[in-house]
């Protein structure tokens, strides 16, 4: 995986030297040689990653993490501070900054490239999530999300696998500070099971386990689907950095060394917890944005651009399995007397009701959307004429048999609804052999609704391929009353 890296370091050798070998492992590498020039080349250039030295004059690399980190432009681009210092003060002063990670020179070759790779490839996820949620932004769906920073750690429920009980002391102690949900495993096939039964924001695993081995654990969360996103800490030995290193090819998000500083346990903990969480946040953004996008907000049926997109593609596979697929197009009778009469919040429930009923007279896999107005369409696959025909009969009766209550400005009262349907199946070619379409498709099924209203309501029409009377120009939609 390749990468944009600028590395900043105010001694000229260091900056060479650092990008000599990562130009070796095919990153693209730009250079800055203080903090304003670095801060410049973050806002001009968008490296995937920062290599930040923290002893530099003027600015030091704390204060540019901080500027980083207050900037919503650039905020998102991860931070590893490499330096000289090798206090657990300062490491925890550069997390909590807001650095990925703090490493020390002279840098573990291994670790360094193991833990960008890893950065990197969180950062492009994360960059598809904002870009998701910008997008639905733009289209005025939702109100984007904070930054990570801006993110709870607290009441977070956490797993440990840990086989020490000197090291699960520590860690318990550590995070029972601000956490009631700390849950410990006694080996990883115990901590498997209650990763995909539970849900955890943050999974702790040493690789100091005495019987089992922790990186087959990382393996196995991320190769489930509920395990996949879930944060991962290793727990390691300063001796073991290539399995550290193994690890994070493996998708762990982070490491601390033994002995376990509390406070740098905490403060990584923190970070991991606040990323799991501004991440959930973008996904559930998008999903809404989607289901906003996608669906009714009157009905909660899917609308006429999900209709749009759905149709073309169950033709497809129901011409290439030669199954028939039915379109059932129908709108409710004189509906503008309802509004007129009742109001428009008695025409909103009669539209609830009439989505309700018909959803409930239908298989759960079969499509009803409504075009807007009073239109609503009923897809089906697998579904012959005369099977059409049956179903629609049916759900005109449902309709028809049972008055609607609603409410108005005068009271509550009760409205005789009907509907008028028109069918139309597509039986997989369109006539030159090829695979009907979906305009075709729901064209004909509107010419046979014209044909309901021209002869009465309240009743169901089946078009036919040989009927001699034209078909519209197009399928009409939204058309209103009829």
């Amino acid at each position: 995986m390749s990468a944009r890296v600028l590395v900043v370091d105010d001694v000229v050798p260091n900056v060479k030297l650092l990008a000599a070998k990562l130009t070796r492992e095919y990153f693209d590498v730009i250079t800055a040689y203080g903090g304003p020039e670095a801060l410049d080349k973050i806002r001009s250039q968008s490296p995937d990653i920062v290599l930040l030295d923290v002893m530099m004059p003027g600015m030091d690399g704390f204060e540019v993490c901080e500027r980083i980190r207050s900037d919503p432009s650039v905020m998102h681009i991860p931070v590893v501070m490499v330096t000289a210092l090798s206090d657990v003060a300062d490491r925890v002063r550069g997390l909590e900054a807001g650095a990925d990670d703090f490493l020390t020179k002279p840098v573990n070759d291994v670790a360094l490239f193991a833990r960008v790779r890893s950065l990197v490839r969180l950062k492009m996820m994360m960059d598809e999530w904002r870009l998701r949620e910008s997008t639905s932004g733009q289209l005025g769906m939702l109100v984007a999300t904070d930054s990570v920073q801006t993110q709870s750690a607290e009441n977070s429920r956490i797993l440990v696998v840990e086989d020490s009980s000197i090291d699960m002391d520590k860690i318990r102690e550590t995070l029972a500070r601000d956490r009631d949900g700390v849950v410990e495993a006694e080996n990883c096939a115990a901590a498997l099971e209650l990763a995909l039964s539970q849900d955890f924001e943050l999974v702790i695993i040493s690789l100091t386990l005495m019987r089992e081995d922790g990186l087959r654990l990382c393996s196995q969360l991320r190769s489930h689907e509920r395990t996949r996103q879930v944060p991962i800490l290793l727990l390691a030995d300063e001796t073991d950095m290539d399995r550290v290193a193994k690890g994070l090819e493996l998708g762990a998000n982070d490491y601390v060394i033994k002995p376990i500083d509390r406070n740098e346990l905490m403060a990584r903990t923190r970070t991991q917890v606040r990323r799991k969480r501004y991440q959930d946040r973008l996904r559930s953004n998008y999903e809404q944005s989607l289901s906003l996008a996608l669906t009714d907000s009157l009905t909660g049926l899917f609308n006429r651009r999900y209709l749009s997109a759905h149709l073309p593609r169950l033709l497809d596979r129901g011409g290439g399995n030669q199954k028939p697929v039915a379109a059932l197009l129908f709108d409710i009778d004189h509906f503008k007397i309802v509004n007129d009469t009742w109001g428009h919040s008695a025409g909103d429930e009669v539209l609830r009701e009439v989505a309700v009923r018909t959803s409930r007279n239908l298989r759960n896999f079969d499509l009803v959307t409504r075009l807007g107005g009073e239109e609503f369409v009923v897809v089906m696959p697998d579904t012959d004429l005369s099977s059409a025909m049956t179903v629609a009969e049916r759900l005109r009766r449902r309709i028809a048999d049972e008055p609607f209550k609603v409410t108005a400005t005068a009271g509550t009262g009760e409205i005789t609804v009907t509907i008028s349907i028109g069918v139309a199946v597509a039986d997989g070619t369109d006539g030159d052999g090829r695979g009907e379409s979906g305009d075709s498709l729901l064209r004909r099924a509107d010419t046979a609704l014209y044909r309901v209203k021209r002869s009465g309501r309240n009743r169901v029409v089946a078009d036919t391929r040989d009927q001699s009377e034209p078909a519209p120009e197009a399928f009409s939609g939204a058309s209103g009353l009829r």
